[in-house]
């Protein structure tokens, strides 16, 4: 039971995504540019901004010379903009440190600001080739129903996880990578959540979680995220001010977007905590090196 490499990176030439960040010219910037972006957010809201970045911002130097407030300002809707924080900071230091060239190895990744496990993987696996496990939500529920018949993957175990993909991987770098990306995309676009389309799956004929009967999932229950009315709402809202103003702002022009005072009050800290915001001297809030 498990997974054909060869049977599934066909299935991937054959049907993979022709998204903008596959395409052979694209740089290793450019990749660890999506990867950023696309944590936690849908490829189709990625995919328009990322290319307004690398039209504006086509190497880290780029991006490094301009200020945060740009920055966030540019990262528009996508959500959690800390990302565009920890983007910038790392622009800064592979301009600085590395020749504006992001680098290829894995550990120096991980030295980057920002840059953890996954990113620093995937970057590796997708812009350089090389043999690298990446693991994401996608590659965990594949490995889980594929190879251990469970209807989902448990609690993330990072240890685990890397190594019940790091058995997967064929020895050389290249097919390697392939499959890496064959198998976030299986479940990406087949092995989903909820409707998985099995009747699709290249690999059904091995999967252990068809050879069990396709049992429910039986773990612990996964928390929902929810929005409306959460502190990450209130942040949005709060930062769509600045965003589309120049220059700071009075602290009553924040106070309209949310009525609750202490929830509002509360997030405008965090965002100052966070280095979303900035307050001036005499009191106003701009976005960070906007005052």
């Amino acid at each position: 039971m498990g997974v054909d490499a060869d049977v599934l990176t066909e299935w991937f030439d054959e049907v993979g995504r022709d998204l903008p960040w596959r395409e052979p010219e694209c740089t290793a910037w450019g990749v660890l540019v999506s990867e950023i972006m696309l944590q936690q957010t849908p490829v189709a809201r990625v995919q328009p901004i990322w290319h307004e970045w690398m039209a504006r911002w086509p190497v880290p130097s780029a991006l490094a010379a301009s200020s945060q407030g740009e920055v966030v300002r540019a990262w528009g809707k996508l959500g959690y903009p800390r990302r565009a924080l920890r983007l910038h900071a790392a622009a800064a230091v592979v301009a600085e440190k590395h020749g504006d060239i992001v680098p290829s190895d894995v550990d120096t990744l991980l030295a980057l600001p920002g840059i953890g496990a996954y990113t620093a993987r995937a970057v590796a696996a997708f812009a350089y080739g090389k043999r690298a496990p990446v693991v994401d939500t996608n590659v965990r529920r594949v490995v889980a129903r594929a190879v251990h018949g469970a209807g989902d993957a448990g609690p993330p175990s990072n240890t685990r996880d890397m190594a019940d993909v790091e058995a997967l991987l064929p020895p050389d770098d290249a097919p390697a990578a392939k499959l890496s990306a064959a198998l976030m995309e299986l479940g990406a676009l087949v092995c989903t959540a909820r409707s998985p389309r099995c009747a699709d799956c290249p690999i059904y004929d091995d999967c252990a979680w068809q050879h069990a009967g396709k049992p429910a999932y039986a773990g612990p229950a996964k928390q929902v995220q929810k929005f409306a009315g959460t502190d990450r709402q209130v942040r949005g809202l709060l930062l769509d001010v600045l965003r589309g103003t120049e220059g700071p702002v009075e602290k009553a022009r924040l106070d309209l977007v949310w009525d609750e005072s202490g929830q509002r009050d509360r997030c405008l800290d965090s965002l100052l905590v966070d280095g979303l915001l900035e307050q001036t001297g005499d009191g106003l809030f701009s976005l960070p090196g906007e005052h």
